[in-house]
């Protein structure tokens, strides 16, 4: 037998099978979530394109958004939802995850005492339902028969107490709020797992220096941990602008009082499915989710391409 010869046995026994069962095993989970996300997806970016005209479903092009952004009525509404969205976004940007992020600094120091039962009090918000958690905060808020002004009473704020969800001014900050106290939860938990993923080498050096205390958390940890600030913050772009629920439970589909809680969210419940005596419009709804969709595409790729490749020097 030829050296050749055995060579080409030699590679065709070290050659890897073909592992055709990984196909078998992720078919069940791409057909559904094909049918789940990837199909409806695409009909809606194609009903955005069509419209109803003589009963017939017929290609307008981009007529659909020259409505939405040209007519007074379309346009006011949509850019009223926008603006209301970033308002939404802004507050849960500067208030939930600062928060977050501090909370989690204290809940990491070793010597705390109650660690755990403070981690899963601050985190057991995030897993009720927005039913319930809207429910709970309009009794809570409310005038009449709500506990807010008995305790700002006791503490001689009483002065201040006002009905913020039913005042056009402090509405949308109030839902804002309520929704920050359900979610911080959630920055909390990432960011703490990434301050516990911090290499005990890293700390042990920092204090050889004389780097202790929060002047560790500012010049160490931080600089450490900005990836999953990051992700923390791109997770809350994405939720913001998907938002419905809470809003909707709290304020109902007219996202009152005279639409100063409305979102994109709920304008788009209103076109799509209607609401008491307006019929609801596909086309436009589809318009609609179809520019919420562009616009987190466009908020997730900034931070992918853009701010991503930035701090990830600092993953080890």
């Amino acid at each position: 037998m030829s050296s050749a010869t055995m060579s080409e046995d030699s590679i065709q026994t070290l050659a890897r099978p073909k592992r055709w069962h990984i196909l078998v095993f992720l078919l069940p989970a791409f057909i559904i979530y094909s049918a789940v996300m990837i199909l409806p997806l695409v009909e809606t970016l194609r009903l955005s394109l069509f419209n109803t005209v003589d009963g017939q479903s017929t290609f307008v092009g981009l007529a659909n958004f020259q409505v939405l952004f040209g007519e007074e009525r379309w346009a006011a509404d949509f850019w009223r939802a926008l603006k209301n969205n970033f308002i939404f976004f802004a507050i849960h940007m500067l208030v939930q995850n600062p928060v977050g992020i501090a909370l989690a600094a204290m809940l990491s120091i070793p010597k705390l005492r109650l660690a755990t039962f403070y981690r899963t009090a601050i985190f057991l918000p995030t897993l009720l339902s927005f039913v319930i958690v809207g429910f709970i905060w309009k009794l809570i808020l409310s005038p009449i028969w709500g506990i807010t002004p008995f305790f700002m009473d006791l503490v001689g704020l009483k002065s201040f107490f006002a009905p913020w969800l039913g005042k056009p001014g402090s509405a949308l900050i109030a839902v804002s709020l309520i929704s920050v106290w359900q979610n911080i939860g959630i920055p909390m938990m990432l960011i703490y797992a990434a301050l516990l993923n911090i290499p005990d080498e890293v700390i042990e050096a920092a204090e050889c220096d004389g780097v202790t205390g929060w002047s560790q958390f500012w010049k160490i940890k931080l600089p450490l941990v900005l990836p999953a600030i990051g992700m923390v913050s791109i997770l809350t772009f994405v939720g913001n602008f998907n938002a419905f629920d809470l809003i909707y439970t709290v304020q109902g589909a007219l996202a009152g009082p005279d639409g100063s809680t409305d979102i994109l969210g709920t304008l788009l419940y209103r076109t799509f499915f209607g609401f008491q005596l307006q019929l609801g419009d596909r086309s436009m709804g589809a318009t609609i989710a179809t520019v919420m969709f562009l616009i987190i595409l466009a908020g997730v790729s900034l931070y992918l391409f853009g701010i991503q490749r930035r701090v990830r020097r600092y993953q080890f």
